[in-house]
């Protein structure tokens, strides 16, 4: 007897349950929200913000360089700590984005 139901519960979990369990998963992924026209131009909205923020931090960051050579930029420099100690400090002012 216990010869016949370990294979029948391999074959039941391998066409029945298996299956469902896919569809189970597939039908919460088709439930789930997805992003509307107002989300997505509330994104490009915020992007171009985002945009024109990082523009006029690099304006001030590039005005502020001019007068004090000491300066070292943030936002607009992707570099580390000790990667600014070992370049040498010069500015350019006429450099465009």
């Amino acid at each position: 007897m216990e010869d016949v139901v370990v294979p029948f519960i391999a074959i039941v979990t391998l066409f029945i349950g298996l299956p469902w369990l896919i569809m189970h998963y597939v039908t919460k992924w088709r439930q789930a929200p997805k992003i509307t026209e107002e989300d997505e131009r509330l994104l490009d909205e915020m992007y171009n913000l985002a945009r024109r923020l990082e523009d006029r931090v690099t304006t001030v960051e590039r005005i502020v360089a001019a007068d004090n050579p000491d300066f070292r930029p943030g936002l607009s420099n992707a570099t580390t700590d000790w990667q600014i100690e070992n370049t040498s400090r010069n500015y350019s002012i006429d450099r465009r984005n």
